[in-house]
């Protein structure tokens, strides 16, 4: 496998290929860029189906990272871990250590927070053997609730933009995925008024959302030709892709997932289809926003973050009204907004 060709490379300043016999540990650390400070970035934990597939998820959301701290005006790099394993069976206090281990010998340069599959008691143990972690209990804790209120907000957004709306009564939004961030956001819009229409490959997730909020389940595959408002993808990415595209019918794609589009050409074409897209790493920003003030040297506070992440609402609007004079998509120029300012700090 050649890596510096692959396409999702993209000048990235450091992978390191993490291997512990002991414990099992097999993981990727990427750094994207740490031009406008540590590169910050959560660890997932996946059973994914080869380690090339590992190492592309992870070069992608470390870019990703790079691109949401920077339009989200923090002062981190980008930076994304996975450790290749299934989070229900092959955790253990000896990864995690392991892991925590090779954060450290980064010497500061990557700093790591909870991502799917992860959760603070894990980052606990991590914890055990570096500093470099951020989102513990104690502090600014589990991200999923401010992750899931940034998506919320970012939707409203959207929703202003391209229905003429202030709220999200009566809309029609299909959500796909209900772990943390998933269950959180459904809580937002069903207090809202908005109507769910649900679906998880955990049918204990799907029960919860129907019973606790009223939402109408539909089976995985079906969730994409939903007739509705709001398509919210908050599971894994690349769910917008030649198969789903001519499936869906809704005005807005809007949702917490990273990667949400397989290729970049996929944001043109839901531009054609007349489907406004909110670009993932903006909307999604409030889990790592949250931590950021974990990082400033300051006793956490929790409204100053939630302050911070309603910022989304008024970069999106900005990002929705330039994609419209430039005849651009969302996600071009959502990048090129992104590398303009790491460039500028490099």
């Amino acid at each position: 496998m050649a890596v510096f060709n692959l396409r999702d490379y993209d000048d990235h300043e450091q992978v390191v290929f993490c291997k512990d016999v002991e414990s099992g540990l097999e993981a990727v650390i990427c750094i994207h860029s740490t031009a406008l400070g540590p590169a910050v970035g959560g660890c997932r934990m996946w059973e994914y189906n080869s380690d090339e597939g590992a190492l592309i998820d992870a070069l992608r959301l470390s870019r990703g990272m790079s691109y949401k701290n920077a339009l989200a005006g923090l002062k981190m790099g980008g930076g994304k871990s996975v450790i290749i394993g299934n989070s229900r069976t092959m955790k253990s206090e000896a990864l995690f250590r392991a892991f925590g281990r090779f954060i450290e010998n980064l010497n500061g340069q990557y700093i790591s927070a909870e991502d799917v599959g992860i959760n603070p008691s894990d980052m606990a143990i991590v914890h055990k053997e570096t500093n470099h972690v951020v989102g513990l209990e104690g502090r600014s804790g589990d991200p999923s609730p401010v992750t899931a209120y940034g998506v919320y907000k970012g939707m409203k957004a959207a929703a202003k933009h391209r229905l003429g709306r202030d709220d999200l009564a009566g809309l029609k939004i299909a959500v796909q995925g209900l772990g943390h961030v998933g269950y959180y956001l459904c809580e937002y819009l069903k207090n809202e008024g908005a109507e769910l229409i649900v679906t998880d490959i955990n049918k204990e997730s799907v029960d919860r959302v129907v019973s606790n909020l009223g939402a109408t389940a539909v089976d995985p595959d079906d969730i994409y030709s939903q007739d509705v408002d709001i398509y919210a993808p908050c599971a894994l990415g690349a769910t917008i892709n030649d198969v789903t595209l001519p499936q869906l019918k809704c005005s807005i794609v809007a949702g917490a997932a990273n990667n949400q589009l397989s290729e970049d050409r996929h944001g043109e074409q839901l531009k054609k289809q007349g489907i406004l897209y909110t670009p993932d790493y903006v909307i999604n920003a409030g889990g790592i926003i949250n931590v950021s003030f974990e990082t400033e040297g300051k006793k956490y506070c929790k409204q100053d973050a939630l302050n911070k992440v309603d910022e989304i609402y008024g970069t999106l609007l900005e990002i929705f009204e330039i994609a419209d004079s430039e005849q651009k998509t969302t996600n071009i120029v959502a990048d090129e907004l992104a590398r303009r300012r790491i460039s500028a700090a490099k």
